[in-house]
């Protein structure tokens, strides 16, 4: 019994020592296929980053992400959660200036509001955790005008319109569920103003609509589909962050069932469906600094024409 007792603690504590020490530093890439475009069209390279949680001594992170302007994509989609300590927006902005130039959009998650604190890990198996209610203790404003000095574009709420290669996408953004800061009635303003502003062509086939939120929350995830996108891009899940063997994620954080935690899945209700990418993200938590069977990705989407246009 004794001799059993220590090959299960010495189990336990190499299992430890991997989830902490180990696999939260095994950055890699997920990449998926999305034919979404249009027939004919040129396929578009996208890369979804999410989750940073970023700490100011994080260097060998800031490297691989910045490695990550290697793979020329076409658009770079961020989905929040980019700070990971109070002093770390310099860091993240040098960081990201190795994307500036290629378009980029961005919306924001509750750890680019709220600097973060300790938390019991074990209330995070039992349910999403939950909306803070202090105020704000982060310079958002300043993280926002950083982002946009690097040329990327704020979705918080809002819509754009980008033509890449040829295609035109329009990009619809909320705010970050998780902290009930989406406005779908907002983002749909913005949509109707660049539509106006833009005009109709008939002789252009409609553009192709991209959904970006950070919390894949079933009312966002809704309310992006009513407005007809074809995918939507999303974060927060950390992919479960502790992950079973054969079993997968045991939560999700949100009210997105567990089995759509991390990686490509589809999201529908009676009329409509849209291809859903949950980044795993490539950080957690300074007070939670494990992962296990849940390597840290950034993803590399290929848009290409679906198979029905060609």
């Amino acid at each position: 019994m004794t001799s059993t007792r220590k090959v299960v603690g010495a189990l336990a504590l190499g299992v430890g020592l991997y989830a902490t020490v180990v696999e939260r530093q095994l950055f890699t890439i997920r990449r998926e296929t999305l034919p979404v475009l249009p027939a004919g069209a040129t396929p578009l390279r996208v890369l979804h980053l999410s989750d940073l949680h970023l700490a100011p001594w994080q260097t060998r992170k800031m490297n691989w992400v910045r490695s990550l302007a290697e793979l020329r994509p076409d658009l770079v989609v961020l989905t929040g959660d980019m700070m990971g300590h109070e002093q770390a927006r310099g860091s993240l902005i040098s960081t990201l200036r190795a994307f500036a130039g290629v378009p980029t959009v961005f919306v924001h998650g509750s750890n680019d509001y709220f600097k973060p604190v300790m938390k019991n890990p074990f209330k995070y198996l039992l349910s999403p955790s939950q909306h803070s209610k202090r105020p704000y203790d982060l310079d958002t404003d300043a993280l926002t005008r950083g982002f946009e000095e690097l040329g990327f574009t704020d979705l918080n709420n809002a819509a754009a319109r980008m033509t890449l290669r040829g295609t035109t996408l329009d990009l619809l953004g909320l705010n970050d569920p998780h902290i009930e800061l989406n406005d779908a009635a907002a983002m749909r303003e913005s949509l109707a103003d660049l539509t106006q502003s833009d005009g109709a062509d008939a002789s252009q086939s409609s553009p192709v609509r991209i959904g970006v939120v950070h919390a894949p929350y079933q009312r966002a995830l809704g309310d992006l589909l009513d407005d007809g996108v074809d995918a939507i891009f999303a974060g927060h899940t950390h992919g479960g962050q502790v992950r079973v063997p054969g079993l997968g994620a045991l939560v999700s954080n949100c009210d997105l069932p567990v089995t759509q935690a991390r990686g490509l899945s589809v999201w529908y209700d009676a009329h409509r469906a849209a291809f859903l990418n949950v980044s795993a993200g490539l950080g957690n938590s300074i007070y939670a600094p494990v992962r296990f069977a849940c390597r840290p990705e950034a993803s590399l989407i290929t848009l290409e024409a679906s198979d029905s246009d060609q």
